[in-house]
């Protein structure tokens, strides 16, 4: 599905196009003789198809979230957007230039430069202190002491942990060890941020605490945001748009509501089978024509039905759904009760 007008309206940050990742003897030699293959003639020839032509568009400030099940290829597929993977074919397009094209000098400047990563597991430095951990990239690019060690303190205080520069990672609880990791990758002023699982070896209270702590980053922010996750709860917590993967293959890509509302197939109904509809559907999708001259309030359109719901249940008047300063439709208490009782 096409992004919102919102989004693409942005200038595009980072684009994949026909991106393979194949698994096998001479997997190059075999797509350029079998440019389509199906996973069934991939694995009757030996071969794996860890990424088949993954074709997507990041809008620069969107938080998009690649999900599916283990093994259905989207941490490979980011691999391949920092080509910590190689690709087998296909172009991974920054900012219009083809990564795929840069020589190990450009690739390490990327990185170094370019791209912040966090993975689920912290690897943090055991025999350095907060501080170290978080001014380490800064170090291995040669910036001074007094430079990089006031660059890490502001990240450190940016996510919460003034105080504990000095403790050691043993010191720390798991959530706090995750806020150095996403410290550390911020530290460098990445322009795109890749988040693989970040938060998924943490305890429930804690990760939807991280889920808070990153949506806070991320108003302060502004960066540009590719985030693993397998669990649609996160993903319509976080998203501005989803990419659902599987076998390899993008088999859709919208927002949650048009994931909802319009599912490509079966697998993506699955994914989004279960999930409270107040929590992904907004006052416009629900929306009927304006056709009362009396409101009891109004809502802005994005608003989502979770959080009206109350105020609407006991109103006998519509709410005006407003876009900006415009009134662009109404939505009475029986559609909200239809959503909440399940209904379409």
């Amino acid at each position: 599905m096409a992004a919102s007008p919102q989004l693409s309206e942005r200038p595009v940050k980072l684009a994949c196009k026909s991106v393979w990742k194949i698994f096998g003897d001479n997997p190059s030699k075999y797509l350029a003789k079998n440019p389509r293959p199906s996973q069934a003639q991939l694995s009757s020839n030996g071969m794996i198809g860890a990424v088949r032509d993954a074709s997507l568009e990041i809008y620069e400030g969107e938080i998009f979230v690649i999900m599916g099940l283990s093994g259905s290829g989207k941490s490979t597929l980011v691999r391949c957007m920092t080509r910590l993977i190689e690709p087998t074919a296909g172009e991974v397009l920054f900012q219009g230039k083809d990564i795929l094209k840069a020589n190990e000098r450009e690739l390490i400047e990327y990185r170094r430069h370019k791209m912040g990563m966090v993975f689920q597991h912290f690897a943090l430095l055991p025999h350095l202190s907060v501080l170290g951990n978080v001014a380490f990239p800064l170090e291995i690019q040669g910036i001074s002491r007094s430079e990089r060690e006031k660059r890490a303190r502001d990240m450190i205080e940016l996510v919460g942990l003034k105080g504990r520069e000095n403790y050691f990672p043993r010191e720390l609880s798991g959530g706090q060890q995750q806020r150095v990791g996403i410290a550390r990758s911020l530290c460098v002023e990445p322009e795109i941020w890749f988040l693989d699982e970040p938060f998924s070896a943490l305890d429930p209270l804690i990760r939807r605490e991280m889920q808070e702590e990153f949506l806070r980053l991320q108003s302060v922010l502004h960066k540009t945001i590719v985030f693993i996750t397998h669990d649609f709860d996160e993903a319509i917590r976080l998203a501005d748009r989803i990419a659902i993967m599987k076998d390899g293959k993008i088999i859709q890509i919208g927002t949650a509501e048009e994931l909802l509302l319009n599912p490509a197939d079966d697998y993506v109904a699955e994914f989004t089978n279960g999930i409270p509809r107040a929590k992904v559907l907004t006052a416009g999708a629900i929306m009927s024509a304006t056709t009362s001259q009396k409101y009891g309030g109004d809502v802005p359109i994005s608003t989502k039905i979770e959080a009206l719901a109350e105020q609407l249940v006991h109103s006998d008047q519509p709410y005006s759904v407003t876009d900006g300063d415009k009134i662009v439709g109404q939505i009475s208490r029986d559609a909200v009760l239809a959503v909440l009782v399940g209904q379409d």
